[in-house]
């Protein structure tokens, strides 16, 4: 039946996802167009195919427990030297990323995995680029700021061209978002230059 590579993530969505992704892509990072700018939930997994419905069965049981969040992103942060990342933080959810990860990764579902760092919610914005365009993605992004509701999570398969596509959303349990005290339901600023 062969094997897929599936991963498990929160969409950043327009019009940050977007613009986040143009920008990766503008550091210099040629996986940018292919990775939709999201929180990684799972990492990318190697599964085989014929497992996917009961990981969708774990995935909706996960979502039904789940309630709609508050996520803002604010400033950047970096993995290095450990890793060669540059990412934007997720300043509020980042608890409830934790709570829905580890849900997900239980050791009684599908998706049982060890993680090669510990997990760190938060939006890649420079991955194994030179270090000037790291230094530059670092530095542009300080002042980055993004709020939105999150109300669910998606299941993405990476493709043989490496294109990660989106196979089905996960909506939580919660079927409406409360209001964020008078707030537009997503908005962001980028910083002058």
């Amino acid at each position: 039946m062969g094997t897929v590579t599936i991963g498990v993530s929160i969409a950043v969505p327009e019009p940050h996802g977007s613009l986040l992704q143009e920008l990766r892509a503008g550091f210099g990072d040629p996986a940018a167009h292919g990775i939709p700018t999201h929180v990684t939930l799972v990492p990318p997994t190697e599964v085989e195919s014929g497992a996917l419905p009961a990981i969708e069965d774990h995935l909706t049981a996960v979502a039904a427990a789940g309630r709609p969040f508050p996520m803002r992103l604010s400033g950047t942060g970096t993995f290095r030297p450990l890793s060669p990342v540059v990412f934007v933080q997720v300043v509020e959810g980042g608890s409830a990323c934790s709570w829905l990860q580890e849900r997900v990764r239980d050791t009684s579902g599908p998706l049982v995995r060890e993680l090669q760092f510990p997990y760190h919610p938060h939006v890649t914005v420079a991955h194994g680029i030179a270090e000037e365009a790291m230094d530059r993605a670092y530095e542009e992004l300080a002042e980055y700021e993004a709020e939105w509701p999150c109300t669910g999570f998606a299941l993405y398969e990476q493709g043989a061209d490496g294109v990660w596509r989106k196979l089905r959303e996960f909506v939580f349990g919660g079927t409406t978002v409360p209001p964020q005290a008078g707030a537009p339901a997503a908005r962001g600023t980028l910083p002058a230059r």
